[in-house]
């Protein structure tokens, strides 16, 4: 399907983004492995975390939806699943084949993980190696390198690893794992990655230390307590409105009870550096995470600036709607150490340099990032989505800026994060 863009006039308004889709998966999946009732309030009914519940359901957990959209999850403990009747269909979401790789990894049966065209060409080596050194039978298509993944599951030991990329999917499915291990499994990230997998496991009763980048776990004879729940509105969904309302003339948008996790925020800081407006208000917690108001306003006078380092992790998703910010930033926006990009949903790095560029974008791509030199004016004309959600809904974007129309190719993937994504773009411009 595609959707044609016109440029707006004006964003204007309040929204309440989706539920936080990381912390969606991680609650079904947490909940199912606890032994008692868990409640699950504000779930994101999309089709990635709708993999993760559906792949649950398959290991004979139940989970029971209310009227109201509540989920209910009966969990009978760490050893309580049951092989599979058939191959885990993880649809497009790397998060529910990566996390439940280790969960499976130490289950005494056999079970096959496959997902669409796009996850079966996903990089699964990362999780595989640190698996097997816990002692899991596990294997995967091309020596290792993509699904479908085969995992006769069994007894398993502590590791302590050390990874040559942050990643909150491996290093969760390193802990998920460590919770059967027979003894303590340290993992040590080069740069802290979102953290909701520790907070949560913690939460639950798990023995979690943790030590700035450093994640110990120490597996004792326990069951994890159940969940009771409600889930966090979405920051990384919420950025597309932030960025909308920086770029469109005469606009001001207040986003409601947004996620504030810090390890998730990068963009937030990055566009403060940039000279973006943007005011933070009616801070609390929910869910054991930091959650507030966003104002945003129109900013004009946008600064290019250098993006590096250990910010990389804390914007990972970001980077396609961070390169339309940039195409209108006064001067070079250079965005380097994101080489991950390139084993996402596309190459992040490879489809927004092409797109940009057919929209009159000044845009050079390196192996580990992007240069781009502002401000350009942008040219509406057909882009392609490689039916990844965050390149259609970047993308979009820069329709509401571009001069003409601008169509999406495959604008129905924004399903999997973000179902109501267009329509809450429309009524934003009434």
């Amino acid at each position: 399907m595609d959707r044609v863009i016109k440029k707006a006039q004006t964003i204007k308004g309040e929204i309440i983004p989706p539920p936080d889709k990381s912390i969606s998966h991680r609650a079904i999946m947490f909940a199912s492995l606890a032994k008692g009732k868990s409640r699950i309030r504000n779930f994101l009914w999309a089709k990635d975390p709708i993999s993760s519940l559906n792949s649950m359901k398959s290991l004979s957990v139940e989970i029971e939806i209310t009227e109201s959209k509540e989920i209910i999850v009966n969990g009978k403990g760490l050893s309580s699943l049951k092989e599979p009747d058939n191959v885990i269909d993880c649809g497009n979401s790397g998060t529910t084949m990566r996390l439940l790789s280790g969960i499976l990894s130490a289950q005494p049966f056999l079970s096959i993980l496959t997902g669409d065209d796009s996850l079966r060409y996903r990089p699964m080596r990362r999780i595989i190696k640190p698996l097997s050194l816990m002692g899991a039978n596990i294997i995967a298509r091309d020596d290792n390198k993509f699904p479908p993944i085969v995992i006769k599951g069994g007894p398993l030991r502590g590791i302590n690893y050390v990874m040559p990329v942050a990643s909150a999917q491996v290093k969760s499915a390193i802990l998920l794992a460590g919770l059967y291990a027979k003894e303590e499994t340290t993992v040590k990230e080069p740069y802290k990655s979102r953290d909701h997998t520790e907070k949560m496991l913690k939460n639950m009763g798990a023995h979690i230390e943790i030590n700035d980048n450093t994640i110990k776990l120490i597996p004792k004879k326990y069951e994890l307590n159940p969940l009771d729940i409600t889930i966090p509105n979405d920051f990384s969904s919420a950025c597309f409105f932030i960025a909308a309302t920086c770029l469109v003339p005469k606009s001001e948008l207040i986003i409601k009870q947004v996620n504030l996790n810090e390890t998730r925020t990068g963009l937030l800081d990055t566009l403060k550096l940039m000279g973006a407006t943007i005011e933070i208000f009616n801070l609390n917690e929910q869910a054991g995470e930091p959650v507030g108001d966003i104002f945003v306003k129109s900013s004009s006078e946008l600064k290019g600036v250098t993006v590096q380092g250990d910010i990389i992790p804390r914007l990972i998703d970001e980077f396609p709607i961070l390169c339309v910010l940039a195409t209108q930033a006064e001067g070079k926006t250079v965005i380097k150490d994101a080489k991950e990009l390139r084993a996402k949903e596309s190459d992040r790095i490879k489809t927004m340099t092409l797109e940009l560029k057919k929209m009159g974008v000044k845009i050079e791509e390196f192996e580990d990032g992007v240069e781009i030199e502002g401000p350009c004016k942008l040219i509406g004309t057909d882009v392609h989505s490689y039916k990844d959600h965050r390149i259609a809904m970047a993308l979009s974007i820069a329709g509401l800026i571009a001069e003409g129309e601008t169509k999406i190719k495959d604008s129905e993937c924004v399903d999997i994060s973000f179902p109501q994504f267009y329509e809450l773009l429309e009524i934003l411009q009434r």
